[in-house]
């Protein structure tokens, strides 16, 4: 059996380890002097404010100040969180700002050594992929195909298409007689 201390002490470290974010989109069940009030923080922070202003109009002091103290414990817990996420993100922009310029100093060194090395003459720039060194392209002769043999053409390259040679014209129809020609009808 376990004893109560330690499921305690556990459940005191769950309380000190929320996120900020798991508060402002949390649902939670507040019960309030009319009953349950269910909703993420500003809500039920809307709910209340809409009770405090109900009651105001009835003349119930009492009950306009309980539901405004029940709003206010809600308010400060959402800005709380709040506070805590912007905490959170100048931190993570900070330390993405850090990140940037040693990254800037790292290339800034690099490029550095590579015009040391390089004799002073201008290095190509190894992210541009324009500069980079080229593959030679071998032109196949007027009757080699171009294409490689792959095993699944059973080692038989095959041949690119050419277009159709033009057909010579028969003798007889080469040589036409000039009165043959059809010319308009003029008007």
């Amino acid at each position: 059996m376990r004893s109560s201390k330690s499921r305690s002490r556990s459940k005191s470290n769950r309380n000190n380890n929320r996120s900020a974010g798991n508060i402002i989109n949390r649902v939670f069940d507040s019960s309030g002097p009319e009953g349950k009030v269910r909703g993420t923080p500003q809500q039920i922070i809307d709910k209340y404010n809409q009770l405090a202003r109900d009651s105001q109009l009835s003349n119930d002091r009492v009950a306009t100040e309980n539901f405004q103290q029940h709003a206010e414990h809600y308010l400060r817990l959402l800005s709380e969180a709040q506070k805590e996420m912007e905490a959170r993100r100048e931190q993570q922009e900070k330390e993405n700002r850090e990140r940037q310029a040693e990254r800037d100093r790292e290339r800034a060194q690099r490029q550095e050594r590579e015009a040391a090395a390089g004799g002073g003459g201008e290095q190509p720039n190894l992210d541009d992929p324009a500069s980079q060194a080229q593959p030679e392209v071998i032109e196949a002769e007027a009757g080699e195909s171009s294409l490689v043999e792959t095993p699944e053409d059973g080692g038989k390259p095959k041949r690119s298409r050419r277009s159709p040679k033009p057909r010579s014209k028969k003798p007889d129809e080469s040589v036409a007689a000039p009165e043959e020609t059809e010319q308009p009808a003029a008007e």
